[in-house]
């Protein structure tokens, strides 16, 4: 199929392209990388009115330091953000997860903010934001406004970016040189979505936890992030940690569904396994029954 007709928007500016959203009534569609939308145009999954191009937003690119934090503009390409020294430096738990975000050809189109607004909940982009606590700015002719990534995601594909609203910035904060990351995934191939998958990063000061960011993907209508396991870790002493228990209270923090893919109870007995084996050697616990 090809897609439904519709005017094409090529905006030099993030001004005039809140403009035009915002004289859209709703109306239109923004595209970033284009890898997930693009399919659905042509299926006519979806059908704007106005097609809005934000690729030559230069204001929408690269990643930069800002204060005690890293910035990563929403139109950096996937594959540029792999090789970032910044983020390798500053965010390895971020360059990790990239390195499973579909297929080489696809990360070449493929950006950072098209994954981060789209939300899609099996996707290690959203779940990564949620987990190392970054910051979103939603920008529109009304201002700017910043949202946490763990209250911007509502439900599968539902955000609280508003129709007239363009994500123009995502600002993760700084995790200590040294810190510890935790990833783990399961798919049926390699680049397809994940079946369960966890990404997360924790930071240990003389043996005690003292600070760490969970989240799950896959394992819900949206990425989730381990509010009870982040309790439990911080402040204990890494002697006393059980891996088994602890990733049962990671679990008790997802909703998994049954889907064509797998089930709910398949993706909870993964989920556990998974986030025990990624307890274990993050923290280098002993195995345990």
């Amino acid at each position: 199929m090809k897609p439904a007709p519709f005017d094409y928007e090529r905006p030099a500016s993030v001004a005039e392209a809140c403009r035009i959203l915002s004289e859209a009534d709703g109306g239109a569609t923004v595209i970033a990388g284009g890898q997930t939308l693009m399919p659905l145009l042509n299926l006519r999954m979806s059908q704007p009115f106005i097609l809005v191009d934000i690729g030559r937003i230069a204001a929408l690119q690269g990643v930069f330091r800002v204060g005690d934090g890293t910035r990563v503009g929403p139109m950096t390409r996937q594959a540029d953000a792999l090789d970032d020294p910044l983020l390798a430096a500053h965010l390895p738990a971020l360059v990790t997860a990239l390195g499973h975000v579909g297929h080489h050809q696809t990360r070449n189109r493929g950006t950072v903010g098209g994954s981060v607004a789209l939300g899609e909940p099996a996707a290690e982009m959203p779940a990564t934001a949620v987990a190392l606590g970054a910051v979103l700015d939603l920008t529109s002719v009304r201002g700017t406004r910043k949202v946490p990534a763990d209250a911007f995601y509502i439900g599968p594909y539902m955000t609280a970016l508003e129709p007239d609203e363009l994500l123009t910035g995502i600002t993760y904060p700084d995790w200590p040189e040294g810190h510890l990351v935790l990833f783990r995934e399961v798919a049926r191939r390699p680049g397809d979505f994940a079946l369960v998958g966890m990404v997360g990063a924790a930071v240990v000061e003389n043996g005690i936890v003292t600070r760490a960011g969970l989240a799950w993907f896959g394992m819900g209508p949206t990425p989730i992030r381990m509010r009870q396991l982040e309790a439990a870790l911080v402040g204990a002493a890494l002697s006393g940690l059980d891996a088994h228990a602890l990733a049962a209270l990671g679990v008790a923090d997802s909703a998994p569904f049954d889907d064509r893919h797998a089930s709910a109870e398949y993706r909870r007995t993964v989920g556990r396994r998974i986030l025990a084996r990624a307890l274990r050697e993050a923290f280098a616990l002993k195995e345990t029954a």
